[in-house]
Parts: structure tokens; C-alpha cells; sequence
């Protein structure tokens, strides 16, 4: 693991989330990039994590002097042990984290192997519950984590079983670790993205017209009739993160047009 951990830049005074230090895991990307950029405008100084380094490296290059970067793997654990070492190291403790590194990837229950179960379960649910195990040392009284789900895990849909089931968890783990937490004033809540145009859909090995035609069937079925921006899940993100969410604890809030609402 290597990292562009820098120190500390001088606190923003206005926004927000002034003076607090977040982490966003997956955040060279899609979601966590928009919302690092929405964490940085709102004065916090931010630390991205993701798999690949030339991405977070250039996310870093993009976001600018109150950003640093950490290359590792959330589904390994030795490398979780090496980012939270890292930061310690440079900032201590932090305020926030938005545990949103995630993977998607789908099959027909029929079709499903032992590799896409534990690919799926080894990054959304392992790799994210040991993020904020890890992180709970470093997180200051009053803190705020955030968790990305997906309004998948409220629906049954084809071919979802397993990443649904993964998102079902995360949804779960707010619930208890709100409670886990509450001696030490840390809010833990989640967010459960609809349909967004990521990079992540990109990745979805399937042509560009038959990617074409399921984007065009979902937004069908979402009321406001189309796909949502990075950018609205990330203002959900800052709500939470931020103390404008100081009574909402162990809440979920769905961001999907209202997919699995109706």
C-alpha cells in the first residue's frame, strides 16, 4: 500500500464542515469522488481511498492541497490496518467517515459461483464493517459515519440476489451500530442510492446497446423518470456528515427518484 497522505493544510473557517477531517473510502470515483468534492466546499479536509493508484492519485491531483490519497483494498484487512496506521499518524483522529467503497456486479441466482458470492460479500460487507471497526479508535466523540447502501436491498429484482443481499447488510449494521455507539455520541447513518450514472454501470459486462436499453427500462420505472447525478447523493452525504443531521441516527435516507418508495 502506498499513500499521498500530506499534512494537515490550514482549517477553512466557513462551510459546513469546517475543521473536521473526513475519510471517504472508494473515493477516487463515481459517489465518493462527488462527495469529496462536496466535503472539500464545505471546508473539511479529506482523505480518498481506493484500489487503484494512478485513479486516486489523479482524484487527489483534481481535488487539491486540503486532499490525500491512500491506495488499498477494503476487502483486505492488513491493508485497513496500514490506512488507519497511516492516518493516525498524520491527523490523529478524524470527524467523519463515509464507508461507501463498494462493488456491484450481477447474476441469475441459478448462475451465481463461490467467486462472485465472496466478491461481492468480501468487499460490501466484510471490507465495510472492518473499515469502521478500525476507524473507531480514530473517530472523535460525536462523529459521524455514513454508509452507502442501494435502494436494491428494499426490492426484489432479477439477477440482484446476492448484491441486494450485501446492501440489505450494510442497512443492518446502521441499526446496531447506532446503538453500539451511542456512549460515545458517534451517529451512524446510511444512504441508499437509486439508479446513478457511475462508473461503476460502466463496468456492467454487458454491450452498449443492451446497457442502453436496461438504463432506458429502469428509469421507466423510477417516478422522476430518470437516472440520478453523483452530485445528489453527495448533498445527502454532506447532510449527514454535517451537524444540520445532528438528531438523525441510525436512519436511512433514500435517494433514488423514489424507486422503492412506490
Amino acid at each position: 500500500m502506498t499513500s499521498t497522505l500530506t499534512a494537515p493544510q490550514p482549517l477553512q473557517t466557513t462551510g459546513k464542515l469546517s475543521g473536521k477531517v473526513a475519510v471517504i473510502t472508494g473515493g477516487n470515483s463515481g459517489i465518493g469522488l462527488a462527495t469529496a468534492r462536496r466535503f472539500l466546499a464545505e471546508g473539511a479536509q479529506v482523505v480518498i481511498t481506493g484500489r487503484r493508484e494512478d485513479a486516486v492519485n489523479l482524484a487527489v491531483k483534481e481535488l487539491g492541497e486540503r486532499a490525500s490519497g491512500v491506495i488499498g483494498d477494503v476487502s483486505q484487512l492488513a491493508e485497513l490496518d496500514k490506512l488507519w496506521q497511516q492516518i493516525e499518524q498524520i491527523y490523529g483522529k478524524i470527524d467523519i467517515l463515509f464507508a461507501n467503497a463498494g462493488v456491484s456486479e450481477f447474476r441469475h441466482f441459478s448462475e451465481v459461483d463461490e467467486a462472485h458470492y465472496d466478491r461481492l460479500m468480501d468487499t460490501n460487507v466484510k471490507g465495510l464493517f472492518f473499515t469502521v471497526q478500525k476507524a473507531l479508535p480514530l473517530l472523535r466523540e460525536g462523529g459521524s459515519i455514513v454508509l452507502n447502501s442501494s435502494s436494491a436491498q428494499q426490492k426484489g429484482s432479477p439477477n440482484f440476489s446476492v448484491y441486494s443481499a450485501s446492501k440489505a447488510a450494510v442497512r443492518s449494521f446502521a441499526r446496531n451500530w447506532a446503538v453500539d455507539l451511542k456512549d460515545r455520541g458517534i451517529r451512524v447513518n446510511v444512504i441508499s442510492p437509486g439508479p446513478v450514472l457511475t462508473p461503476m454501470f460502466d463496468k456492467i459486462n454487458l454491450p452498449q446497446e443492451a446497457l442502453d436499453e436496461m438504463a432506458a427500462g429502469i428509469a421507466q420505472l423510477i417516478p422522476l423518470g430518470r437516472f440520478g447525478q453523483e452530485d445528489e447523493i453527495a448533498s445527502a452525504a454532506v447532510f449527514l456528515a454535517s451537524s444540520e443531521s445532528s438528531y438523525v441516527n441510525g436512519a436511512e435516507i433514500a435517494v433514488d427518484g423514489g424507486l422503492a418508495q412506490v
